[in-house]
């Protein structure tokens, strides 16, 4: 039970830490234009030679050849409707043809209440083919950790929790299901190059923080959907909602100098991509993290990204796509299917909000699986054991 008097009283004691935050924050936007207004002095030729004069291989982001025809950091886009009909009238003709597929992952975590160690991953997955006749592909796979699954390395304390093994095999669960999806599309090629969207970032800083025997998996992954993409020449679109990457505002500080900016990609861009479909010029990743500074994903610089205007009340989204879409001049057919589905979506690429619920696992789900599992350990003779509450749910819902 939430006790209101109890929360406004905590929220009172760090007032000033707030205030504080708020204040940096204002200090921050002054801070955006003049800063702003010096990096854009720079043309691209400029900004590479002050980097490489530095010595810096890793400044956040390089400029591509975009970047001299945008307007500070705006490349508009040259539609506009006075309705969402209208939106959807010009999204019709952009997606007709033009399959559109994403993937997502939900799981179930091993648990205590049980004594049998075991976990759950389910992938799902859509494809829109955008034909007259409506067609669609809607499926999921569903596999089970076993005890040996979830254990590594033998007296390991950390596999009392063994969540990371779960995780890991769902996120390569969903790139081995694009890597499938993009050998299909190469294999029967649509009458309209397609679109193949991960949901979330190529760019896994995250992996830095595991240790090197877990980070592998998600590197080797993230590896081959690049070259599924680039040797398959099959479009591929990492989607990030609400980013809080810093690539953009990393390479301005380097350009620039101090003071440096410490805001997100998004706040700093959220005011110059005033109206819908707006973007920045692409970039190409140079993320320096504990990944690059290891020498271990140097497929960062295999990624390019920009930011576009796809709501009213969210900064700009984060769309990444493999270089090789930039320098074969395929980035923008590929930005305009990302514009249309948002327009399905209402925001949200339609395809991924329809992948992610068709993946979901949701609690009467997870309780059904348990009794399954029940039922199955029975037949087989295995403990299964489980606490009360858990028993006393399970009961009720067979």
């Amino acid at each position: 039970m939430l006790i209101r008097e109890k929360v406004i009283a905590a929220l009172e004691r760090k007032r000033e830490q707030f205030l504080s935050f708020r204040n940096e924050q204002r200090h921050q936007v002054e801070q955006v234009a003049e800063k702003l207004d010096a990096f854009l002095a720079h043309d691209r030729a400029a900004i590479l030679q002050k980097l490489a004069l530095a010595g810096l291989e890793w400044p956040g982001a390089l400029p591509t050849a975009e970047f001299d025809q945008a307007e500070r950091l705006r490349i508009p886009f040259d539609q506009s409707w006075n309705s969402h009909d209208a939106a959807r009238a010009w999204a019709q003709p952009i997606l007709q043809d033009a399959p559109v597929a994403a993937v997502d992952g939900s799981q179930i975590m091993p648990t205590k209440d049980i004594a049998l160690p075991l976990g759950a991953v389910q992938i799902g997955w859509f494809i829109n083919y955008h034909e007259p006749g409506g067609r669609y592909e809607k499926d999921v796979s569903f596999e089970v950790l076993a005890p040996g699954e979830l254990v590594d390395e033998i007296g390991d304390p950390e596999n009392e929790f063994p969540d990371w093994r779960v995780n890991q095999q769902r996120f390569v669960g969903e790139c081995e299901r694009l890597c499938a999806l993009m050998g299909r599309f190469a294999a029967a090629p649509p009458p309209r190059p397609p679109l193949c969207f991960f949901d979330g970032s190529l760019v896994i800083s995250f992996a830095g923080q595991l240790r090197p025997s877990r980070a592998e998996s998600y590197l080797k992954s993230v590896q081959a959907m690049l070259d599924a993409s680039r040797e398959l020449r099959v479009p591929l679109a990492g989607f990030v909602d609400s980013s809080q990457s810093r690539d953009l505002v990393t390479l301005i500080n380097h350009v620039v100098g101090p003071p440096h900016l410490s805001l997100s990609d998004g706040a700093l861009l959220h005011w110059l991509l005033p109206a819908w479909g707006d973007r920045t010029p692409l970039f190409q990743c140079a993320r320096l993290d504990i990944l690059t500074q290891q020498q271990r994903a140097p497929f960062y610089k295999e990624i390019a990204f920009c930011y576009m205007r796809l709501t009213a009340d969210r900064p700009p989204a984060r769309i990444e796509l493999p270089l090789w879409m930039v320098e074969e001049g395929r980035a923008e057919a590929a930005l305009d299917l990302v514009r249309a589905e948002c327009v399905i979506g209402a925001g949200y690429p339609y395809a991924i909000e329809t992948a992610d619920a068709t993946a979901v696992i949701q609690q009467a789900d997870r309780e059904r699986f348990l009794a399954l599992v029940q039922q199955f350990a029975e037949r087989e003779g295995l403990a299964f054991g489980q606490a009360r509450k858990l028993a006393s749910k399970l009961t009720r819902r067979q």
